[in-house]
């Protein structure tokens, strides 16, 4: 049985909703991954090279929705240039491998080739590095020097320590990503990072995930955040759901982050936040059923983990993986499937959803008769359970 719904309706409004009393005083509501729902076409069709899938935030424009996440296995100042170029927005990990060595090629081609139960324990040692701020200026410098954008991550934990560092470099976005970025931490032993007076001093865009909940997504916007990320990264490398016990459904979270953006446009007077969703995507059909839930854009880990230039070599982790105390995620093996330029428009020479990612989103919106990623965010989508 298939229920037919539009998105809004699906997965985001509380009395369309039902709650589930797991026992007495403990309830539950029903959430939906990408893996539940299922796009509608309309009765209109349109030809794929009508379609397009430019997206700006604030004054940088894209020919593609794409952020590349900021993983040691996925971005290095070579494949961020090349992604670039390809029309997304490589995304450095500034508390990698790279601002820890000066040649950091060695340590990747060590953690490729570590036997699987070494591989946690020694990443641990191996991320030990101190992170150098003149590491940071000369990676970002690396990749301005080729004339594309330039975006940077750091951690919540280290923002205040670092982002002098890289906002003299010149970056031009500004991303703060940890597995659940919240606009009120609390902490007893340490000042905690204030987003708001943050992201104001700043005088670039900022970014900030993940979130999860429409009420964490409107802090992050009312903080200021140019984009918000959803969830909680790491995709087939993270393990938080097995450590933490934390996870929410995709689909769910998207809907639920984009309605709270709608709310918050009429709230701030026209102030749009970008909607970015951030895990659980990997094959191209789960980049159209993120737009269909109303994200702006996806960032995405182990489908470009596959690439032949990705400094992983076929191997995918974040920085979950080497956390000192509670590592939550590990080292995968991803392979190779083809080349960077293959992965994000093609050709594809497979059937499975890992190659021509952007091509398939193409494609769909033009099947469902649309031609814009801010139209195709109306499109109907069913649920696929009984």
């Amino acid at each position: 049985m298939m229920y037919w719904m539009q998105p809004t309706h699906l997965i985001t409004r509380k009395n369309a909703m039902v709650d589930i009393e797991i026992s007495e005083g403990k309830r539950a509501r029903t959430a939906y991954s990408f893996d539940d729902i299922s796009i509608v076409p309309s009765r209109r069709t349109r030809e794929p090279q009508d379609v397009s899938l430019a997206w700006q935030i604030d004054a940088y424009k894209f020919d593609l929705p794409l952020l590349a996440a900021p993983m040691d296995s996925v971005v290095s100042p070579e494949t961020a240039i090349a992604i670039g170029r390809l029309g997304g927005l490589g995304v450095l990990n500034l508390e990698g491998l790279w601002t820890r060595y000066e040649n950091p090629k060695i340590q990747l081609g060590e953690i490729s080739s570590i036997p699987a139960e070494q591989a946690t324990a020694r990443m641990q040692e191996l991320y030990k590095a101190p992170i150098r701020a003149e590491l940071i200026k000369e990676r970002i410098a690396e990749i301005r020097a080729a004339g594309v954008t330039v975006a940077g991550a750091l951690s919540p934990q280290r923002t205040a320590e670092f982002h002098k560092a890289v906002i003299d470099a010149g970056v031009d976005l500004f991303v703060i990503r940890g597995t659940t970025v919240s606009a009120e931490h609390v902490s007893a032993k340490t000042e905690p990072l204030n987003l708001k007076k943050f992201i104001y001093e700043l005088d670039v865009p900022v970014i900030v995930g993940g979130c999860a909940t429409s009420q964490s997504a409107q802090h992050l916007m009312r903080a200021g955040a140019a984009g918000v990320l959803v969830g909680f990264g790491g995709g087939a490398a993270h393990t938080t759901r097995q450590v933490l016990g934390i996870s929410v459904p995709m689909a769910t979270a998207v809907a639920d982050v984009a309605a709270a953006r709608r709310e918050y446009l009429d709230e701030s007077g026209g102030r749009y936040v970008h909607v970015i969703a951030d895990g659980s995507i990997g094959k191209s059909g789960d980049i159209s059923k993120a737009i269909a839930c109303g994200a702006d854009g996806v960032m995405l880990g182990s489908p470009l983990a596959r690439a032949e230039e990705a400094p992983g070599r076929g191997w995918h982790w974040g920085t979950e993986a080497h956390h000192v105390e509670l590592p939550r995620g590990t080292r995968v093996h991803v392979g190779t499937s083809g080349s960077l330029t293959e992965i994000l428009v093609g050709p594809s020479h497979s059937a499975d959803g890992t190659m021509n990612l952007f091509g398939a989103l193409r494609r769909a919106m033009a099947t469902c008769g649309y031609s814009e990623l801010k139209e195709f965010q109306r499109v109907e989508i069913v649920l696929n359970r009984g």
